[in-house]
């Protein structure tokens, strides 16, 4: 008898089970922010076998390989295909009350229907049941985003990217909507004059707009946000270790932009200055249009220069930061809203110890306008396992209004992340569950489900005002 991954997973009381199979599962997934490469949805790309699709830039695999004592050569080195299967599979024992024991199961069992235990005996059933599904004619990208009942992929995407993918995907006629966010991190590292300088000029190349005065600069960047708004964009995102709160007038801000510009890297303190100005005139544009601005606040990235510099960026070496959130956080949203330009805002904490100064800092700038207008967002990044999502959902239950809230997203570079959304419907579920058997909720399935329904998807479908395919949008809850 099945006794692991069974239907019941994370589902400890009859009411979760019911919340869940009535109201949850059926639901779209509807994922705001991630990390997939548009380039492959537009090729509606076939992977070539499991290793591709299931371990290819994925970090959180990387980790647990290291950590077991795998050479790098088998996360990220040259070793075939199938050698790094096997060092994962291998790995994969190990990883017993480590998320991804749940994630790695349920993405062969979700998707390829192997209800195998992971590990060195079970690896060339695993490698040959799987890579003759992906054979298949639905296992091609547009398939897999279509058997996940995904309605939205919203992409991270840098200003300087002419967005070619998402005009090809726009007329494949692929039923999940795909938009892109503005992400512009490459405007802010003015302590990096080389980097800053050829992102200006990338910047420039695309926006056909001299960058190389500051009034340049900035109307190549309203340009790229008038584009991104013109393809449908209405989110923006940046990752920070903590907010910028500095004072800059405009005139320190351009001496700033041309003392980086001419080759001298700006100081801490004037990085602080620009990456304010920046940040207030990028949330006015958002205001302005009506988008939502995402704030992705505490990772201390790039810890090992030494694998940093093997394997660049993303590269599995970033950790939880302890730096100070509320006083600079605080500032800036004040900033935005004494002119009333402060826009939807989904601010997300990698830091656990901030649940609570997260949760308190969104009910200071509710403004009655749109309810929820400022978000606390779900467990991110090493949160976003059953614990952190627990956390965060406890949180905001006590501090704000957990019916209002726009639910789970995948932030992966992996089409096979999907099963996240099950993963904290479930624990969403049964968190109601418990509290209707402690007598803490009322057993009314009417109330309960569409709180259900409302977190999994209608609350977000509501909030970030993207268009949906017909199929999607006639849903109801």
């Amino acid at each position: 008898m099945k006794t692991f991954l069974t239907e019941t997973f994370l589902l400890e009381t009859e009411t979760a089970r019911e919340l869940y199979f009535n109201e949850a599962a059926p639901q779209p997934i509807y994922d705001y922010h991630c990390h997939l490469p548009p380039k492959l949805i537009a090729d509606n790309h076939r992977f070539r076998n499991l290793y591709e699709i299931w371990l290819g830039g994925d970090h959180y695999k990387w980790r647990a390989m290291r950590s077991n004592g795998v050479a790098e050569r088998y996360c990220t080195g040259d070793a075939s295909d199938r050698e790094k299967f096997d060092a994962f599979v291998a790995t994969v024992p190990y990883t017993l009350r480590n998320p991804l024991y749940h994630w790695s199961h349920l993405e062969l069992e979700r998707y390829f229907g192997i209800d195998l235990l992971i590990d060195g005996t079970s690896a060339d059933t695993i490698w040959e049941q799987a890579n003759a599904k992906l054979a298949e004619p639905g296992y091609a990208v547009h398939g897999l985003l279509e058997k996940c009942n995904v309605a939205v992929v919203v992409t991270t995407d840098d200003p300087a990217d002419p967005l070619p993918d998402h005009a090809r995907i726009a007329a494949s006629g692929l039923k999940t909507r795909v938009y892109p966010a503005f992400r512009p991190d490459g405007a802010f590292v003015v302590d990096q004059p080389a980097a800053f300088k050829a992102w200006c000029a990338k910047l420039s190349a695309t926006a056909q707009a001299d960058t190389g005065t500051f009034d340049g600069f900035v109307s190549a960047l309203k340009q790229r946000h008038d584009f991104f708004h013109a393809q449908g964009c209405r989110l923006s995102d940046h990752g920070l270790e903590s907010c910028f709160a500095s004072e800059c007038s405009d005139a320190e801000a351009g001496a700033i932009f041309a003392k980086a510009l001419g080759g001298t890297a700006a100081t801490p303190s004037e990085t602080q200055q620009f990456g304010t100005w920046l940040l207030l005139l990028l949330g006015r544009l958002d205001a302005a249009k009506g988008w939502t601005k995402q704030l992705h606040l505490g990772a201390l990235r790039n810890n090992n220069s030494r694998l940093r510099a093997r394997v660049g960026a993303d590269a599995g070496v970033d950790s939880v930061g302890d730096f100070p959130q509320a006083a600079a956080l605080s500032w800036y949203l004040n900033r935005l809203a004494s002119t009333d330009e402060l826009p939807k805002i989904v601010l997300y904490n990698l830091n656990p110890a901030d649940n609570y100064v997260f949760a308190t800092m969104i009910g200071n700038f509710q403004d009655g306008t749109i309810p929820g207008k400022i978000q606390f967002g779900s467990g991110w990044w090493f949160l976003d396992q059953a614990e952190g999502m627990t956390w965060q959902l406890n949180a905001l239950s006590n501090l704000g209004l957990l019916r209002r809230f726009v639910g789970m997203l995948t932030d992966s570079r992996s089409f096979l992340s999907y099963t996240r959304h099950e993963y904290f419907r479930r624990l969403l579920c049964n968190l109601i569950g418990n509290d209707v058997a402690k007598g803490l909720l009322p057993n009314d399935g009417k109330l309960l489900g569409a709180m259900v329904r409302e977190i999994c998807f209608e609350n977000a479908r509501g909030y970030f005002g993207l268009d949906l395919d017909p199929a999607f949008a006639a849903k109801k809850g």
